[in-house]
């Protein structure tokens, strides 16, 4: 089964709810790293996201959230997660 950016998506806005999401899979410029696998899909991700559940966490716990809701798809083979998350204004 491959993680797909629509998978990963949902899944955040079920957990987070937030008011931005962008997830963009970065496989296939990461083909022949650790943690590729052949299809150059569903290993590498990067999530840009805004929520306000973020409201004065840290940055670390802002990604151990993200993290979390994400967790089922680690354990699937999601390699790779670069975060980046918008400050709610």
């Amino acid at each position: 089964m491959t993680i797909t950016a629509q998978a990963l998506t949902q899944r955040l806005q079920e957990r987070l709810h937030p008011v931005f999401v962008e997830v963009v899979d970065e496989s296939a410029a990461h083909a022949g790293h650790v943690g590729a696998n052949d299809t150059g899909l569903g290993t590498h991700f990067r999530v840009r996201i805004q929520s306000p559940i973020f409201t004065n966490q840290t940055r670390v716990a802002r990604h151990r959230l993200v993290y979390d809701a994400l967790q089922e798809y680690i354990d699937q083979g999601l390699h790779a997660l670069a975060i980046e998350v918008i400050e709610t204004p």
